[in-house]
């Protein structure tokens, strides 16, 4: 009952993000369908040999669904397999992801007029890409397998934080800082489990 409660509300709070827009945006913005652009294709492999003898691989794939001015929403596949032998744990999942993101989300804060504290916090946090820079908000949400119980399937959701610095030829640098929760069978149990992840790659 608690879970669906919680996804209702991440619900509401995405329906929320993407229907918000200031009063230039909505004047100034077209609604895109499928521009794909940003996409991301990230690889991860850790090979460990002792204490304990395991290896990791992580594969991510994303591209741009919807664009509406500052707000994306961003459709993701994640693929993430741990194996430790000496452990006897084995885990291979697959999710899909919806990620709604509110770019230059700090631009809100366009005031008072002789200094706004949008341009103060560019300044303090970018330095001389502060023109450059796209920070942003995001959510994430979707459904994993398996996720509850051997074969299942269970839910992951989470936010992110982080800033994309447009370089040339339609590349940019991406950084964020993500957490999430999902869930997981682990040894025949179900419980979920919370994960911090800090990315940095480059996006096209």
């Amino acid at each position: 009952m608690m879970t669906a409660v919680l996804l209702f509300r991440l619900l509401t709070v995405l329906v929320g993000v993407l229907a918000w827009a200031p009063p230039a945006l909505a004047q100034e913005a077209t609604l895109e369908i499928l521009p794909v652009r940003p996409i991301n294709f990230d690889v991860v492999f850790r090979q460990q040999s002792y204490a304990p003898d395991d290896r990791e691989i992580t594969i991510q794939a994303g591209l741009t669904a919807l664009r509406y001015g500052n707000l994306e929403v961003r459709a993701m596949y994640r693929y993430f397999s741990y194996h430790a032998q000496e452990q006897g744990v084995t885990t291979d999942q697959n999710a899909i992801l919806i990620n709604p993101r509110w770019n230059n989300f700090i631009d809100v804060l366009n005031f008072p007029e002789g200094k706004p504290i949008n341009r103060m916090l560019r300044h303090a946090l970018f330095g001389p890409l502060e023109d450059r820079a796209v920070p942003y908000l995001g959510l994430l949400a979707g459904g994993i397998v398996p996720g509850r119980g051997a074969s299942g399937p269970g839910y992951q959701f989470g936010g992110q934080l982080g800033v994309r610095f447009p370089l040339a030829f339609g590349v940019s640098l991406d950084v964020a800082l993500e957490y999430s929760q999902y869930q997981v069978n682990f040894r025949g149990v179900d419980g979920i489990s919370q994960q911090w992840v800090m990315t940095t790659g480059i996006r096209f």
